[in-house]
């Protein structure tokens, strides 16, 4: 076997150099001087190799005080080195050429001209030794873009499936037979690519640049996901994509040749999809169906497309379906969902139109919806008893969507402290996602819920003021406090809303004084708690409960006192008993009667004694007596047997007058008691017409009217000892409301008397509507002013100079000192 240079150099075992033998060595003689000659020490041994080969070969040299000097020739054992002919490199050039066309050509039939080794061997000889690594080269592209050529007759996925894997399992073969090739030659010239990226390279700028058959891809892809989106069922092609993008993917084709237009296809498809649904459904089919297309495309790419287009696909059909129709969907599904108090839908509604970015869109329909709904509520004249209640379970519906339906998701880093160089170092840990309210649907929400109260003036702060009354009444009813705190302050959320404070401020202390009066308070500690949250969160005025709870106090105490023996005290020894509460005008609530009832004699007794021993202690006082807030308890005798009664003073008078006569006529009791009318009537309708008759009616019915004939009720029954008769004094009557409402405007008008000229001495002059805005200001607080009614008030401060016009400028209003 010949073996060359190369083939010497590289074999690790080679003992060309061991016979290394100097054919000549010699030393030229210098001439002679007169100089003794020099003696050159010998050495007593060899310390080196090169003194032991100085020693042999002094020794091998008979004359051995002559060395002479000349070239060195080296001799190498082994077999001759024989060239290669230029013929045997040719013929393995033709080899691999003709190797490299059999690989690449899929119509070629049978094995390669040669085995691996031959070729891997061959390519070693051409590019290393023949130096024709260029020409190789240029032979692998020539044959690379033919095979590229052929390759481009798929005409469909599968064949083109086939088609991509049968080049890449070529190119493969190829590039570990020309590893020489891209290992010597390309490694050298760095202009030129490996064969792996040459061939992919033409691969792709041949097969995906080229518009036709890039197209017939595209139709296929579409074909295949329409057919399903429309059958909504598996195609059984569905195995071919799969390998498309996964060869794809290995070309790096994979987005530019599939995703982007897979997405194309599928804002078109949704988009024509959307508009027809649009078209023949309504809002809530509408939601429902793009949920259901929602599911059948996250199986689809989950199944058939790489990760990194799973979020694209999901945004591309949620856009498609629906940015076009948010307006639509927001206008015509949130009112029936809020209705229905659908806190699911709700949810899912949210997270689409955040997906989409429509959470504005959707949050205008949600305060629009629920300003309606709340305006609806308190407009409603026919149902004004349960208003609050309404308001209330709606506050608290729409409390639960701000905390549990709108919720954004939040990525919240967590932080661990930990030590570096001495000191104390915040390092991320990781980040966790949390999920958040949305504080714009919360403010919106209480700006919806302002705007609706404010379509109905007076009437809602009202009848929060009685529902808070019932409250008070009602009590705990075996609740804890928490529950019952609960009620209370959800109740007070709702005035909040109301610009109406007063009328607030003004029915609540007026339902708290009966409360204390008649005794109906479940609970003293209640009632200050109430006064005190009122006071300091709500409205300072909110104080004068706290003086209510000081004249009761005083009041006990008097009577307290009356009660003792005294000499020359009234004494009755008929065992009637008398309750006196001493109040004051400023404090409480209630206008003095104008007329008042006749009592029975010896009552109008008890109450003179008690008015002597008051003036006694209080001599510059006067008392002016009010029977409607007062009450009494009888003991009444019925065939069933005795019963306490529990009634209003009023009730009382009537009743004691059966004492006398069992039957008496509507016109007697009036002249006997000189009642009011209508005061007369409503007693008598709660005696004889309520569900605990003690007196009965002739004719029967629920009017009293001036020919009845009232008789005492002997067979009067009930289960308990104790009987209460409710009596409507102790609600409020449409006349003491009505009262009341006056009273308020009253209020109001020395109110803004009031802060018109506090303004007005502070600036001295003023042009009107910055007088209006201020005043406005001012008073917001308490109630919100119509501005006519601030335009009169100024008007009549103006007739009582306290103000006066500018005589150049009728709109600017001067104060006047």
């Amino acid at each position: 076997m010949a073996i060359d240079v190369h083939t010497l150099l590289t074999l690790p075992s080679s003992k060309a150099f061991s016979s290394f033998r100097l054919s000549s060595v010699g030393v030229v003689e210098q001439p002679r001087s007169n100089s003794p000659p020099r003696k050159t020490p010998r050495l007593a041994a060899d310390s080196d190799s090169a003194s032991a080969s100085r020693s042999r070969l002094n020794d091998d040299n008979d004359a051995g005080a002559v060395e002479s000097k000349g070239p060195i020739v080296l001799k190498l054992q082994g077999a001759p080195v024989i060239s290669r002919s230029p013929n045997l490199y040719e013929s393995q050039f033709n080899i691999l050429r003709g190797s490299i066309r059999a690989l690449l050509d899929n119509t070629h039939v049978g094995g390669l001209p040669a085995s691996h080794q031959q070729l891997y061997t061959a390519c070693r000889a051409v590019v290393c030794e023949a130096q024709r690594g260029e020409g190789l080269y240029e032979n692998v592209k020539i044959s690379l873009e033919q095979c590229v050529g052929r390759t481009s007759g798929a005409q469909w996925l599968q064949p083109f499936v086939e088609a991509c894997e049968w080049f890449e399992k070529r190119v493969q073969s190829l590039e570990s037979l020309l590893a020489y090739l891209d290992r010597s030659y390309v490694y050298n010239h760095k202009e030129l690519q490996p064969t792996r990226k040459l061939a992919y390279d033409l691969f792709a700028d041949r097969i995906f640049g080229t518009t036709p058959l890039v197209g017939k891809l595209h139709e296929g892809i579409k074909q295949w996901v329409e057919w399903e989106r429309q059958m909504e069922a598996e195609h059984e092609i569905r195995p071919v994509i799969a390998k498309l993008v996964s060869r794809l993917e290995h070309h790096n084709q994979y987005q530019s040749v599939f995703e982007d237009f897979y997405l194309k296809v599928t804002h078109e498809f949704y988009t024509e999809e959307s508009q027809k649904l649009r078209d023949s459904v309504g809002a809530s089919q509408f939601v429902t169906r793009c949920k259901e297309r929602d599911i059948q495309e996250q199986s689809r790419y989950t199944a058939m497309l790489l990760p990194i287009s799973w979020d694209k696909v999901k945004d591309t059909t949620r856009r498609a379906q629906l940015l076009k129709r948010l307006d639509w969907i927001a206008a015509e599904a949130i009112p029936p969902y809020i209705n229905e108090r659908n806190a699911h839908l709700l949810r899912e509604t949210y997270v689409m139109f955040s997906a989409v970015g429509g959470l504005k869109v959707l949050q205008q329909s949600f305060k629009l919806q629920v300003e309606n709904s709340v305006r609806t509520i308190v407009k409603n004249t026919a149902d004004e008893e349960h208003m609050v209640p309404q308001l209330l379970a709606f506050k608290a519906f729409c409390d639960k969507l701000v905390a549990e339906v709108f919720l954004d998701e939040v990525k919240i880093p967590q932080v661990a402290p930990s030590r570096a160089s001495g000191s104390a170092v915040k390092v991320e840990v990781e980040v966790q996602t949390e999920q958040l309210p949305n504080r714009e649907f919360g403010y919106a929400m209480i700006d919806a819920f302002a705007k609706g109260f404010r379509s109905r003036r007076n009437k809602p702060a009202e009848l929060i003021a009685k529902y808070i009354d019932k409250a008070m009444r009602k009590g705990q009813k075996g609740r804890d406090d928490k529950d019952y705190s609960a009620e209370l302050d959800a109740a007070l959320g709702l005035y909040r809303f109301t610009e109406d404070k007063d009328v607030f401020r003004a029915f609540y202390h007026r339902a708290l004084a009966k409360r204390l009066l008649l005794e109906k308070s479940a609970s003293d500690d209640h009632e200050k708690a109430m006064l005190k949250k009122l006071k300091e969160l709500y409205d300072p005025e909110f104080g004068m409960g706290d003086h209510m709870f000081t004249d009761l106090s005083l009041s006990r105490d008097l009577m307290k006192e009356y009660s003792q023996p005294r000499p020359g005290a009234f004494s009755d020894t008929s065992g009637h008993k008398v309750s006196v509460m001493v109040l004051q005008h400023s404090v409480w609530p209630f206008a003095a009667r104008k007329r008042d009832v006749a009592l029975p004699e010896w009552m109008g007794e008890e109450l003179q004694a008690y008015m002597n021993f008051y003036k006694k202690k209080h001599s510059g006082h006067k008392l002016d007596w009010d029977h409607g807030l007062g009450t009494a308890t009888l003991r009444a005798r019925f065939k069933a047997g005795e019963k306490e009664l529990s009634v209003s003073l009023y009730q009382a008078i009537i009743l004691l007058l059966f004492n006398e006569d069992e039957k008496k006529p509507f016109s007697e009791i009036k002249m006997l008691t000189q009642m009011e009318d209508d005061e007369l009537r409503r007693t008598l309708q709660s005696l004889a017409c309520g569900k605990k008759r003690v007196l009965k009616k002739q004719p029967p019915g629920k009017d009293v009217n001036d020919g009845d004939m009232f008789i005492f009720n002997a067979d009067f029954t009930d289960t308990a000892f104790r009987v209460h008769i409710n009596s409507i004094q102790v609600k409020e009557t449409a006349e003491e409301t009505k009262r009341t409402q006056s009273l308020i405007e009253g209020d109001r008008k020395y109110a803004l008397d009031a802060a018109i000229v506090r303004i007005m001495k502070g600036k001295k002059q003023l042009p009107y509507e910055q007088l209006k805005t201020a005043t406005i200001d001012a008073v917001k607080q308490h109630f919100k002013p119509d501005v006519a009614m601030i335009k009169q008030r100024v008007d009549n401060l103006v007739e009582q100079d306290y103000l006066r016009r500018d005589d150049d400028d009728m709109t600017l209003l001067v104060y006047v000192a």
